[in-house]
């Protein structure tokens, strides 16, 4: 939702800001001591609210004073940070945009559950403010009683610095995912995740058309996209349970559940030395499924999630079953895959400048032929519909012409069976994957009933067998040549896919015809989410944690390759009719990726 301040009120806390630079840049900055450091960037940050997915909590930790984290509009709201382990804190940096916190207090805490303050004012004056504070806590809170202004809270950065080894906590990267700094724990004595690839027993477990091979080892293999259910003809009863032998006793200090639409209302996590009689740590009546992360205390060899009350009709289901703490007999999972460089520089990219009728480059590019997915009505070519036009585009081109012993949905204009139009279709599989970075495209779309073009990307893991959607796909254009004053980008995983997949339609300034003139696409991809931008401008963004929160699990965090297409008809399109123009087509000015 659009927020309802002007534009010129949201383009005042960048200019204040810019000057604030200028001016600080002329005076002798003393930084904080040598011994304390930048311990919030980067980190997990949660909110009471955000007043749109665009201003994430994360947006106040990552570094960037561009982006920026803002609340609902009422009293009280908070943002706290979750700095992985305890830390003395020393002190606290606030830069406010113009809604800003008149009174608010800065508090700490071990468990994320109970506070202790140690700043508070009722005269806050906005701007950029550095509080000397003390305290210890793994977390720190931002708590603001009574707003500045009629808006929110909103903060450009929230900073935290001091040191730690103020005592024991989790790892700094509970997330099954990848974090800004992935890097392993050096202190093995920290909390680590103890459940990776350790043998699981359950209730019973599911494999059917529905749920193919859903054992209870997939709870536990860092696979977002695979999981464990109990079994859709005897297991859809209460109770339910799934557990893990961690291979040795060990000290149990959190651990997070990722659940499926079928998830636990009622339930314990619960510890054993033996896997027969089992201590509970954790208890709940409410649980509000999707991703749970439970900060617990308790010691076994073996950590049991026992479901008493189902939430749906359905049995239990866990994409992941997570456990950390210290001994065990743990196995290190897989590295984490870096963040890309800031800035991040070219790694790959086509500028299409072949002589006018060249054909895509063979080293890049694979033709992608037969007939396409969604009822279309194409059929694509082994790149005799792609082609540089000789003054640096290519040229995927949709014809009106029959391909003799192909079969398609009945064309509505012929009635006929055999696919009446032909297309291109190319892709980067088996010749260029990555994970994460900016892919973006300058494209210019055509215009008519049925036509479809799109620049999209497959989790590379589809071309070994793994069927969509659990391999991930990443819409980055999506125009429909019926209403080409609109365009659509999107994510689909196995929790959310087809019609329900979590996008964004958006338009031009002054509601201009995307198919008038080139423009650029982009994603820009990280391991915190994805954001969408248009022209420089960004139109949709996608948060990792939020996603998992409410929607399902984040499936987006391995290699990826890039898909350019033009379709013909489909489901959602919708047919072609007499007055599609043919030939129609889709120019590509260049395809580049940063990282």
């Amino acid at each position: 939702m659009s927020s309802s301040r002007s534009p010129g009120r949201r383009r005042l806390g960048p200019l204040i800001a810019a000057v604030a630079g200028l001016i600080t840049s002329l005076f002798v900055i003393v930084p904080p001591a040598a011994a304390d450091t930048l311990l919030s960037q980067g980190k997990t940050a949660t909110a009471s609210s955000s007043e749109a997915t665009v201003f994430p909590a994360s947006a106040a930790v990552d570094g960037d004073e561009g982006t920026r984290w803002s609340s609902g509009f009422s009293d009280p709201q908070w943002i706290q940070v979750d700095l992985g382990a305890t830390a003395s804190v020393t002190q606290v940096v606030l830069n406010w945009e113009a809604a800003y916190a008149r009174a608010f207090q800065v508090q700490v805490s071990g468990d994320g559950t109970t506070w202790t303050t140690i700043h508070q004012t009722t005269t806050g004056t906005g701007g950029e403010q550095t509080l000397n504070v003390t305290g210890s806590g793994r977390y720190v809170r931002v708590h603001g009683t009574q707003r500045a202004t009629p808006y929110g809270y909103s903060l450009w950065e929230f900073q935290v610095f001091g040191t730690t080894g103020g005592g024991p906590g989790p790892d700094p990267d509970p997330d099954p995912d990848p974090d800004p700094d992935p890097d392993p724990d050096p202190d093995p004595g920290a909390a680590r995740l103890l459940s990776y690839n350790k043998p699981g027993v359950a209730s019973t477990s599911q494999s059917d058309a529905n749920c193919w091979e859903c054992t209870p080892a997939r709870a536990f293999d860092r696979d977002p996209a695979s999981r464990w259910a109990t079994s859709s003809t005897t297991g859809w009863v209460d109770p339910g349970w799934i557990y893990v032998d961690l291979g040795a006793v060990a000290q149990i200090t959190q651990v997070v559940l990722q659940w499926d639409p079928a998830y636990a209302r009622a339930f314990q996590i619960q510890v054993s030395n033996d896997a027969a009689n089992w201590t509970p740590i954790y208890t709940t009546t409410t649980g509000t499924g999707f991703k749970q992360t439970l900060n617990v205390t308790g010691s076994g060899r073996y950590v049991r999630m026992y479901g008493t009350q189902r939430a749906s009709a359905y049995g239990y289901s866990l994409w992941e079953f997570q456990v950390y703490g210290t001994g065990g007999a743990p196995t290190t999972p897989p590295p984490l895959p870096p963040d890309p460089a800031d800035p991040p520089r070219l790694v790959w990219s086509d500028e299409f400048n072949g002589a006018a009728g060249t054909k895509p480059d063979a080293a890049k590019w694979t033709a992608d032929p037969g007939t396409g997915p969604n009822n279309e009505l194409e059929y694509y070519t082994n790149h005799n519909n792609a082609a540089m036009d000789g003054t640096g585009n290519l040229v995927l081109e949709a014809r009106k012409e029959v391909t003799p012993g192909s079969a398609c949905p009945r064309d509505p204009l012929t009635g006929s069976g055999t696919c009446q139009y032909t297309s291109a279709r190319m892709n980067t599989g088996g010749k260029f994957h990555f994970t994460y970075g900016r892919v973006e495209a300058r494209v210019k779309v055509p215009k008519g009933n049925g036509l479809w073009p799109a620049f999209w990307m497959m989790g590379a893991d589809f071309l070994t067998g793994r069927p969509w959607p659990y391999n991930g796909e990443i819409d980055i254009l999506e125009v429909l040549g019926k209403d080409t004053k609109t365009s659509y980008s999107t994510v689909h995983a196995p929790a959310y896919n087809g019609g329900g997949g979590i996008g964004s339609p958006y338009t031009l300034p002054g509601g201009a015809d995307f198919a008038d003139d080139f423009h650029v696409w982009a994603a820009n991809w990280n391991s915190r989410g994805i954001t969408y931008t248009l022209d420089g401008r960004t139109v949709f963004t996608l948060d990792k944690a939020q996603v998992e929160a409410t929607r399902g699990p984040w499936v987006f965090d391995h290699p990826f390759y890039i898909i350019l297409n033009l379709a013909v008809g489909g489901d959602w399109p919708g047919p072609t009719d007499a007055t599609t123009p043919f030939p129609s087509r889709m120019l590509v000015d260049y395809v580049r990726v940063y990282q």
